[in-house]
């Protein structure tokens, strides 16, 4: 069996966050982690390789320093890392994204593609069903566990709001998986000393007198395959931000002043005051009718 897991580099926001000109977000410029989701479905990947036997790739669309996350998904199980990067991607919402990601998968050979249920930098869930719609897959969301792995079929157990369904899928199908899923291991120590110097074509070129770009022109287990959009079935008017239909106008922080509570008495006149001091702090685009506010405080 053949799986291939969908992984993405997401801003760790303890290093802060910072944008382009055109709003977009500067990758490059800020500390990353592996996407919480798209680590869970890894575990599960790694799962169904113990318990049944498969082949485990990971794949990503992103920045040359992915190189880092793969290292992790390796020191976790997967066997394979693949690299989909190019200037022409950069800027990608998610329509682009699973356009990119789809065309890639196209080229391989595959019987399961595991995503994350969504990213925490976006938080749209939409990339993983967007890819199946493309390659024209069943999927099955919110996968909590795969259950049952059979020759032609899954039965995965998904967590919904209201409780727990089962459902079998056939195969070759897209299942994204939550975070809440089973507990994810950490990094197997062996595993950190054999790939610790895995890298990418292009940087094993730009410093080939490295240690470690030796030993990865050297052991084929190093290598982290590296793609660019002319290696992808991809219609390239649907790549990067050009190919991207969301558009980020403008881009704003907001800081928040503090919390402040004040005590209302049954009086008329002391629920008129705090309602004028609600619509003082308004800007004029957030403005609520005086009935609206009237209405929240009665709620309340």
């Amino acid at each position: 069996m053949k799986v291939v897991v969908c992984v993405k580099q997401v801003p760790d926001t303890k290093g802060g966050v910072k944008f382009k000109p055109d709003g977009t977000l500067d990758r490059a410029a800020m500390l990353t982690i592996m996407n919480p989701d798209d680590k869970a479905g890894l575990e599960a990947a790694i799962r169904i390789k113990e318990e049944h036997g498969a082949e485990v790739t990971v794949i990503t669309m992103g920045l040359p320093k992915a190189d880092e996350m793969f290292r992790e998904a390796f020191a976790m199980g997967a066997d394979k890392a693949i690299l989909v990067t190019d200037r022409v991607l950069g800027g990608a919402d998610t329509w682009a994204t699973s356009s990119t990601i789809a065309g890639a998968l196209r080229n391989l050979d595959y019987d399961l593609v595991i995503t994350g249920r969504q990213a925490i930098d976006g938080d749209t869930a939409q990339v993983g069903p967007q890819v199946a719609e493309k390659l024209n897959l069943p999927q099955v969301t919110y996968a909590e566990q795969v259950e049952q792995v059979k020759p032609s079929s899954l039965v995965v157990r998904r967590r919904l709001e209201r409780g727990v369904e089962r459902v079998e899928c056939p195969l070759p199908a897209v299942i994204t998986v939550n975070a809440t899923a089973a507990e994810v291991r950490p990094q197997n120590a062996r595993l950190v000393m054999k790939y610790k110097h895995a890298m990418i074509a292009s940087e094993i070129a730009a410093a080939p007198d490295t240690l470690s770009a030796r030993l990865a022109s050297e052991r084929d287990y190093l290598k982290i395959v590296e793609l660019t959009s002319a290696d992808i079935v991809c219609d390239e008017q649907q790549l990067g931000l050009s190919g991207s239909p969301t558009k980020v106008t403008t881009v704003r922080f907001v800081a928040s002043p503090g919390s402040t509570s004040k005590s209302l008495t049954p009086l008329a006149a002391s629920i008129t005051s705090v309602i004028c001091l609600i619509t003082s702090a308004l800007r004029p685009s957030e403005k609520l009718g005086t009935h609206s506010i009237i209405l929240f405080c009665i709620a309340l």
